[in-house]
């Protein structure tokens, strides 16, 4: 957010925190109130479970921590997540929707209120610039995306996304031969490269500190992985092909029994496949969805190739070799739309490669932020002299090589919740999220 008086960014931030929490409840519109409190998959929580976590971490950093002398990290009792794993939500005495609605509404009253009195000049680093609210925007913008995993899992009769929200339409531009001029790789060349960053006021501690890196040469895709590629592969016999597959990877499969992406399935000789309430034949310009890491880790050797690092990824996503500067976004430094790339969730869907001609980044990638997240293979390690802020729980608890980093935001991420250093992990086994991959190799 660029600089702006006292006063217009309280009043800016009040306008964010309303469409943020007018959001999540129109995305919960269409969903009965026992479907909020069933739990989905044992993966998911109840969303009821999600929408009071965001309700009281809202009231736990904009009202009692506000002022920087951390009382707690985490909401203690119901809503903790460490307290409660997922699992084991379905079993809590959780309130009713209307209960949690005026709770909500109790909470933001007294949250707007502190925010006219804040002082974003102070010392207090939590408000310098804003932050905490950034923040806690961001907290309920990424809780929104793990609801519409939930939803994507739904039992019984299938979600009915509110695609005629106002906004909901997107960019109907598609680029000069569309998937067709984006049927190569990239090259980079060997250098050093400017990772993360140390003064956007909305990045989370693991985005920092920025600091140079020492890459070879390598070659990216210049898209995301099809599912017209990944059909090939899966044609190929690459489902049951050892070779292919790391020694974590075949264990995997054997256990998961699986011979496609989550959410497919053979009508005939048709491969289908759905997103909410919609089932249609898979669309081959499309990136493929709802693979794992050891899919798409299997898929890259198959293709004689690998899955590029976080630090090739952002600098593929980021760097300007003309003003040797890096980019807050592929197309520059204006804040995603739904124009420039298939993100803020409305779409309830991918999108063709090439919808969004605007969506390059000047080394030539097509698509690095939006509709999949992107599978690398570097495990979520803090940078060097990273430093926790403000709280261990977000990101370094998380530190270590049972998780791998997604890069780039899905369909299903809000747009004040991506950028090329956003870093996002999960396990390798995981399928519900809305990711997919790219492929790179030496050079």
């Amino acid at each position: 957010m660029p600089t702006q008086s006292p006063a217009d960014l309280a009043d800016r931030i009040a306008e964010r925190l309303q469409e943020a929490r007018s959001r999540t409840l129109a995305l919960l519109a269409p969903v009965g109130e026992d479907d909020l409190r069933r739990q989905h998959d044992p993966l998911m929580s109840p969303i009821l479970w999600d929408l009071g976590h965001i309700v009281h971490f809202e009231a736990l950093w904009l009202t009692r921590n506000l002022d920087g002398a951390i009382e707690f990290t985490e909401m203690p009792g119901l809503y903790n997540p460490f307290e409660h794993p997922r699992a084991t939500r379905a079993a809590l005495p959780l309130p009713s929707l209307d209960g949690l609605l005026a709770l909500s509404a109790d909470v933001r009253h007294n949250v707007l209120a502190k925010l006219q009195q804040a002082d974003f000049e102070s010392g207090n680093p939590l408000l310098r610039d804003g932050f905490v609210y950034h923040m806690v925007l961001q907290h309920e913008y990424q809780h929104d995306e793990t609801i519409l995993q939930t939803l994507q899992l739904k039992h019984g009769a299938p979600y009915r996304a509110p695609r005629s929200l106002p906004g909901a339409a997107r960019s109907t531009e598609q680029s000069d031969g569309g998937i067709d001029a984006f049927r190569h790789m990239v090259r980079v060349p060997a250098g050093t490269y400017p990772i993360g960053t140390s003064d956007a006021p909305d990045a989370y501690d693991n985005e920092r500190p920025g600091h140079a890196v020492q890459l070879d040469a390598f070659e990216i895709d210049a898209a995301p992985v099809t599912n017209e590629a990944y059909l090939a592969f899966m044609n190929d016999g690459g489902y049951t092909r050892r070779e292919l597959w790391s020694d974590a990877g075949w264990a995997w499969l054997q256990d998961a029994r699986v011979a496609e992406p989550k959410h497919w399935h053979r009508d005939g000789d048709v491969w289908m496949t759905r997103s909410m309430d919609r089932m249609a034949p898979v669309a081959l310009d499309h990136p493929v969805v709802h693979v794992c890491y050891h899919e798409a880790d299997a898929f890259a050797r198959w293709a004689g190739k690998r899955l590029p690092t976080e630090y090739e990824w952002e600098v593929a996503a980021s760097w300007n070799p003309a003003t040797r500067t890096a980019q807050r976004y592929p197309w520059g430094d204006e804040p995603p739309t739904r124009e420039l790339a298939n993100v803020d969730q409305l779409t309830f869907d991918t999108t063709p490669v090439g919808s969004h001609p605007r969506n390059i980044s000047p080394l030539g990638c097509y698509g690095m932020i939006g509709d999949v997240w992107e599978w690398t293979s570097s495990a979520f390690h803090g940078y060097p002299c990273f430093r926790a802020f403000p709280y261990a729980e977000y990101s370094e608890v998380f530190f270590g090589p049972e998780y791998k980093v997604l890069r780039g935001g899905s369909w299903a991420t809000r747009s004040g919740a991506i950028r090329n250093t956003f870093r996002n992990w999960d396990f390798p086994i995981r399928r519900q999220i809305f990711s997919g991959f790219r492929c790179a190799r030496d050079v």
